[in-house]
């Protein structure tokens, strides 16, 4: 029996947001300690933590540092003022990362607090710090919930053991300590229903093979690494049945934008007969939109695709772009699974039906 603690990526130590540094892992464990709310800010946007319910969970931290910050520098008594200075540091923070549902969710939740006018001004941290403590524990039930939810799905429609393949990091470092689609991978191998884990190393970042072979191998789950161009031929040559992944935003008919190749992955288990199950809280679920064409797709600077490491890897000034994510169709989803229920073949209607 595996008795290692579980990683944890985010946490709240000594009225300081703590983050677990993973642009370091698998070879160093460091930790960043964020002190105000630029280091938070700063910690989103360069990926110290990443992963659409950690950065949700963060932003909730992050919001007791900013408002501790203006109560420092404005009078109390002027509520209004302090309020719009609240407001426009929460808007920086909101920007970090644009995909990620999560972070404005967490984010307004934050700002109803703030708005509360039976809150005294005084008592915003420890309300907010509350609220973020809540969110928190909250994401860890909600992903052990999910995990049964589609452990148990997979049980009565798949014959076992069998393999699955994961793309990205959608385990314990990208949520408040669980994990989403290596929630199910835990849970699935404890109960004999897997054989192994076929992680894609999913370019540029590396998270499938710096973090997610990572958790694996804590975990003691059996995990194979393969390069993301892959995932064709293992599908053609391994017992996969099913692509487990996150999502850092849903859209309302159940598109999916998660991290940028989950899409041909979709197109290629498609072609293969396997399953692809997504798996998120519903707090990444977007229904002011309608569909993923809305979605705002994130691009980074193309130096993390010419550079590794600080070290060229392609022809000086080649043009490279960048995307994060894409958008996965629905009508390419077998099953999304939230903690308030499993929809198989996505639409409009069926999310509402879930969600509601």
């Amino acid at each position: 029996m595996n008795n290692r603690r579980h990683v944890h990526a985010v946490a709240w130590h000594s009225e300081q947001l703590v983050l677990l540094d993973q642009r370091k892992l698998p070879v160093e464990e460091v930790y960043v300690i964020c002190q105000t709310l630029n280091d938070a800010i700063e910690a989103i946007k360069n990926m110290t933590v990443r992963g659409a319910p950690a950065i949700g969970i963060a932003a909730a931290y992050a919001a007791v540092l900013c408002v501790k910050e203006n109560l420092k520098m404005i009078n109390q008594g002027e509520r209004n003022t302090l309020q719009t200075a609240i407001y426009d540091d929460l808007a920086l923070l909101q920007a970090a990362r644009p995909t990620a549902v999560n972070l404005a969710w967490a984010i307004e939740k934050a700002l109803d607090v703030v708005r509360d006018p039976d809150i005294p001004l005084v008592d915003l941290p420890h309300q907010l710090l509350m609220l973020a403590e809540t969110i928190h524990k909250a994401d860890i039930q909600n992903n052990q919930l999910m995990a049964k939810l589609a452990c148990d799905y997979i049980e009565e429609c798949t014959v076992v053991p069998f393999s699955m393949m994961t793309h990205c990091n959608a385990g314990s470092l990208a949520t408040g300590g669980y994990g989403t689609a290596l929630g199910v991978a835990r849970l699935a191998w404890q109960r004999s229903l897997i054989d192994k884990v076929y992680a894609n190393e999913t370019r540029p970042w590396l998270q499938g093979s710096r973090l997610t072979a990572w958790e694996l191998q804590y975990e003691n789950i059996p995990v194979s690494l393969n390069v993301d161009s892959a995932a064709a031929w293992l599908m053609s040559n391994r017992n996969i049945k099913w692509i487990v992944v996150g999502a850092d935003r849903i859209a309302a008919n159940g598109d999916v934008a998660n991290k940028i190749g989950t899409f041909q992955l979709a197109i290629v288990a498609k072609y293969h007969d396997v399953k692809v199950m997504v798996v998120a809280p519903s707090s990444t679920v977007d229904l002011t939109i309608e569909s993923g064409d809305l979605i705002d797709i994130e691009m980074r600077d193309g130096s993390e695709l010419t550079h590794y490491q600080e070290h060229l890897i392609a022809p000086a000034g080649v043009e490279a772009i960048n995307p994060v994510f894409d958008v996965t169709p629905a009508h390419l989803i077998d099953v999304i699974v939230t903690e308030k229920g499993i929809v198989e073949q996505p639409t409009h209607e069926k999310m509402l039906w879930t969600l509601s």
